[in-house]
């Protein structure tokens, strides 16, 4: 349950990542601060903490809704992400602003606040809903939006006219309405760490 849970994480985050507005801030300060490792490390803490209480709230939920109800709250979510992802972000310029605390710091913060009530904090809180193994949520979830930032941050503004933005929506849209099917087929997995 571990592996699954943490192969399904990892796929449904770096692929629901894909043209988001944080994927679009790391663009932009890949573009801006031209220092590749202390942006990666900045996304490293930030995904890390935020996934982290997002996967308590979402470890919470599955304590204490019966098995039978949250199916189906998991897979409506699950379809209500689908339809969000087919929806193009934008980024609000506000959050990369200079600041003297450097660039490491401005990515930390930046970072936190732009996953705050996205699609991939909202996923990460209905896996660990989904899924017993909180870790494996978490380390997937991590790992998912370093697949996606990563190069980005590495492959600055090239990557950006390179990537079919609309085609990835579509995918991930796909991907989090498969999700909510095999909820509701499957069910929500009872034991396993």
């Amino acid at each position: 349950m571990f592996f699954e849970a943490l192969f399904v994480s990892t796929a449904v985050v770096a692929v629901g990542e894909i043209g988001d507005k944080t994927q679009l801030l790391a663009l932009m300060l890949a573009a801006r601060f031209r220092k590749p490792w202390p942006i990666c490390a900045g996304i490293l803490v930030a995904t890390t903490l935020n996934h982290t209480l997002a996967g308590w709230v979402g470890n919470w939920v599955r304590q204490t809704v019966p098995p039978d109800v949250l199916k189906w709250i998991l897979a409506l979510a699950f379809f209500a992400v689908a339809a969000w992802a087919l929806r193009p972000d934008t980024y609000d310029d506000d959050a990369g602003k200079r600041s003297q605390a450097g660039v490491f710091l401005v990515t930390t913060v930046a970072f936190f606040l732009a996953e705050m009530g996205d699609k991939t904090q909202v996923a990460t809180v209905m896996l660990a809903a989904q899924f017993p193994s909180l870790v494996a949520v978490v380390i997937g979830t991590t790992l998912g939006m370093l697949v996606a930032n990563v190069p980005v941050v590495f492959a600055g503004r090239i990557a950006s006219e390179k990537i079919p933005f609309r085609l990835i929506r579509i995918v991930a849209a796909a991907l989090f309405a498969l999700i909510g099917l095999w909820v509701l087929v499957a069910g929500v997995p009872t034991t396993g760490m």
